[in-house]
């Protein structure tokens, strides 16, 4: 009999009468993952109070304490890895070496933000006055709605999961509908490593309902999203009207440029890593390569040649190079561009259609796609596919490649492949986006650095670690002034 997922709300494993809904596997569609609670409004009114009650005893636990749990929390990941990478192939369909990527990635992000209950650092200054110091401090916002998507269905979580735990605030889950077996999964590692009754809550249901009416609230304190750019806009304008804390990671076109110098072996596996790993289906995707003239022709055969090889199949199998898309919907969004890309006149160079040979039959399968002879102007170059399609365009100089690589509304990320430092150089400068990579392939960002993106890719603050990471979404600051001179004194008018 399939498991039925429950909500977690105040350390509660619970049913709901709004009924249920199915997590399929996207490569064997016949097979049932999970039967989910559906949460109604009822639901999420009893998680956000049970985060609220929760709240003040949690920010008055120690931060080494708090700390302390997500450390625990890794070590169970880690041994607990294999099993959640194979659950992860199996319910969003992502190859199992990258399924175990985001279960590391996970566990990289716990033992990195366990660290930082031992930091959370603010800084002290001196006062211009005597007998008097100076210094801020970190303190949590409150209760925080977490939003996440379904292409990495652990790894996300775990970038929002850790920091706001961390850093002393209670949460109230929402991940995404297609996959909340993997989430719930991560929830009762937390659960098992020592997170107390309330302080962490997990509603399970679809955007446009749970999400959309969790995010509304007005006892929520802060939003973190992760998702289109179309729900994300409409995340921040709500959470900007009613006075919340906000972080809207969205969209991306995603351009690597290859110079006439590159390196073209590195370059096509940089596209091919970028264009088609997960599918396509990551927001980091490279959907645009732009080729200097002088090595179009070559760069083109080479990486048509290495895309048509790529294996398709369950992402359980040894061999499979790609698996299928998440869902029948997102399937047929990107047949959709497909056709859209030859109606605008772009050279279909190989895949372009469904793939249902053999045991791909009653799965979500898309050939690996390649477009040439596309122009700025297409729509294939100039709105998020989010899957296995790559248009090829061509550019006369590094000036012309990184105009056109800038000339979107979005702003993720950027790679570029040259052996010319200078070139380098102009191209960190000079590109629009949040992440740039010189000779990579624009998907495998660190979580020790902030996440995010330009434009309409990100809206807020930043995800992950470092300077300006996600600990600023987490956190407010408060600025303390201690005199203990035992007199008045008026700063900036004592001397």
């Amino acid at each position: 009999m399939t498991e039925l997922i429950k909500n977690l709300i105040g350390g509660k494993w619970e049913e709901s009468g709004s009924g249920t809904f199915e997590s399929i596997n996207p490569a064997h569609t016949s097979e049932t993952v999970g039967r989910v609670v559906k949460s109604g409004n009822a639901e999420v009114d009893r998680a956000v109070r049970a985060a609220s009650e929760a709240s003040r005893a949690w920010r008055l636990t120690p931060a080494p304490r708090r700390g302390e749990i997500l450390f625990r929390a890794a070590e169970i990941l880690v041994r607990r890895k294999q099993e959640l990478g194979e659950l992860m192939t199996r319910e969003m369909g992502k190859v199992l070496p990258e399924a175990l990527g985001d279960v590391q990635e996970a566990i990289d992000m716990a033992y990195y933000m366990a660290g930082e209950g031992r930091r959370l650092q603010g800084e002290t200054v001196p006062s211009e006055l005597a007998d008097k110091d100076c210094r801020s401090v970190r303190v949590p916002i409150g209760v925080c709605a977490l939003i996440t998507p379904w292409n990495f269905p652990i790894a996300i979580p775990a970038w929002k999961l850790m920091p706001a735990l961390v850093a002393g605030n209670t949460v109230v889950f929402k991940p995404s509908s297609d996959t909340p077996v993997c989430a719930t999964r991560l929830v009762e590692v937390l659960a098992e490593a020592g997170i107390p009754e309330g302080v962490l809550n997990l509603v399970h249901g679809k955007g446009e309902d749970t999400g959309e009416y969790l995010t509304g609230r007005p006892d929520i304190d802060g939003v973190s999203f992760t998702g289109s750019t179309a729900v994300g806009e409409g995340v921040a304008q709500k959470c900007a009207a009613m006075g919340k804390k906000v972080s809207c990671e969205m969209g991306g076109k995603n351009a690597i440029i290859v110079m006439d110098d590159a390196v073209l072996e590195l370059a096509v596996e940089g596209a091919l890593w970028g264009g088609f790993g997960t599918s396509g289906q990551r927001c980091t995707a490279a959907s645009r390569v732009i080729v200097h003239e002088a090595v179009y022709a070559r760069f083109l055969e080479m990486f048509t040649r290495a895309a048509s090889r790529l294996n398709l199949g369950s992402g359980l199998r040894k061999e499979t190079d790609v698996g299928p898309l998440i869902n029948s919907s997102q399937m047929e969004k990107v047949l959709g561009y497909i056709e859209i890309g030859k109606k605008e006149g772009a050279e279909l160079l190989t895949g372009g259609k469904a793939y249902r040979e053999g045991e791909c039959a009653g799965g979500y399968f898309i050939e690996p796609t390649i477009f040439a002879g596309v122009t700025p102007t297409m729509r294939i170059a100039r709105e998020e596919i989010f899957g296995p399609v790559v248009s090829v365009l061509k550019a006369k100089d590094l000036d012309e490649a990184i105009h056109i690589a800038n000339d979107t509304r979005y702003g993720l990320v950027s790679a570029i492949y040259t052996q010319d430092v200078n070139r380098s150089a102009i191209a960190e400068r000079e590109l629009d986006t949040g992440i740039v990579y010189v000779n990579a392939s624009t998907i495998g960002a660190e979580i020790q650095l902030p996440f995010g993106g330009t434009k309409k890719s990100g809206f807020g603050f930043k995800e992950a670690g470092g300077r300006g990471g996600a600990l600023d979404m987490f956190t407010r600051w408060k600025i303390i002034y201690r005199d203990f001179s035992g007199k008045l004194q008026k700063a900036q008018i004592d001397k």
